[in-house]
């Protein structure tokens, strides 16, 4: 059974280039979407307030042989060769495996211990569910526990991978070398 590939990327764009760099990239995502083997793409961009130009690409695929398959593709060959003028540098690509899809500020080694990880996580997990819970639970009274859950889930895991992580990831960049 294949077990679905999980993919980061890190680019960082020239100064002055980054709406061309996401116009780019949407158009991109939109073409490269169309084919069954890219199972999903995101971008993420650098936190507001910041004065990094590093922009991350998360993509997934059903296996290693369609992730290989689509980085020897004619289209991402022609998307390499339409961002040179955008970005500074060549990219950097690494496998997520687990938890560290959380982690991919570029700061952070490829590999940093599994524990650590496991700690940065629950110090994640644990507010955001007390506060998610916190604010919705009363809303949803009412609604079956399994959709009640769901609805709360949805919204932990969204302030997860968009706030709360690449915050604390952030914060915790020197312990996690």
């Amino acid at each position: 059974m294949d077990t679905p590939v999980h993919v980061a990327i890190t680019r960082k764009v020239k100064p002055g280039c980054e709406e061309a760099f996401e116009e780019a990239i949407r158009s991109f995502f939109a073409e490269s979407l169309k084919d069954k083997a890219s199972l999903g793409a995101q971008l993420l961009r650098p936190l507001p307030g910041t004065n990094t130009r590093t922009y991350g690409i998360l993509r997934s695929f059903p296996n290693e042989k369609d992730r290989d398959a689509f980085y020897r593709s004619e289209g991402f060959l022609r998307w390499q060769e339409a961002v040179k003028a955008f970005v500074e540098e060549d990219y950097s690509r690494r496998n997520l495996h687990g938890l560290e899809a959380f982690f991919t500020d570029p700061g952070i080694p490829d590999n940093p211990p599994l524990w650590k990880l496991a700690i940065l996580t629950w110090l994640g997990v644990w507010p955001t569910v007390l506060v998610v819970t916190a604010l919705i639970s009363n809303r949803l009274t009412g609604w079956p526990f399994w959709l009640n859950n769901g609805f709360s889930n949805l919204f932990v895991v969204a302030a997860l991978t968009w706030v709360v992580m690449p915050v604390l990831t952030r914060l915790a960049r020197p312990w996690l070398k």
